[in-house]
């Protein structure tokens, strides 16, 4: 759980704003994605493969001009 200290004469508008960033930091939602179905470990092996040849790619396009 996170929990935020106001802080003497600070708004509210100034605590939500830096509790959204303090959860956001901690990365609850990515997880929650994450978790939201089961993905076999060939499967993240071979978009992790993907992604790297993808990088690459792009970045021959690059210097290429």
């Amino acid at each position: 759980m996170l929990i935020i200290e106001i802080k003497e004469g600070e708004g509210i508008d100034r605590a939500l704003k830096r509790y959204k960033r303090k959860f956001q930091n901690a990365g609850v939602i990515k997880e929650l994605r994450k978790r939201k179905e089961f993905v076999k470990p060939s499967v993240r092996r071979r978009s992790k493969y993907l992604k790297a040849v993808y990088r690459e790619f792009i970045k021959e396009k690059e210097e290429e001009g």
